[in-house]
C-alpha cells in the first residue's frame, strides 16, 4: 500500500487458475493480476484473522 512493487513476475497457473503467493504477515497489499488485456485488482491484508485464501479475484 506504500507504492512499493513487491512482485512483478509472470506466473503460469495450473488449469484451475489458482496460484500460490506467499506475502509477509501483518501488512496490507494491493494485488493486480493481468492477462491478455484483462485485469483484476484487490486490496488484501495479511493481518491476523484475515482470510488466507482469496478466491474472489476474476479477470474481467
Amino acid at each position: 500500500m506504500e507504492g512499493n512493487v513487491i512482485i512483478d513476475e509472470t506466473f503460469k497457473s495450473p488449469s484451475n487458475g489458482f496460484i500460490d503467493l506467499w506475502l509477509a504477515s501483518d501488512k496490507t497489499y494491493r494485488a493486480k493480476i493481468k492477462h491478455e488485456g484483462k485485469i483484476s485488482e484487490l486490496e488484501l491484508s495479511t493481518l491476523e484473522g484475515e482470510n488466507t485464501c482469496i478466491t474472489t479475484m476474476q479477470l474481467m
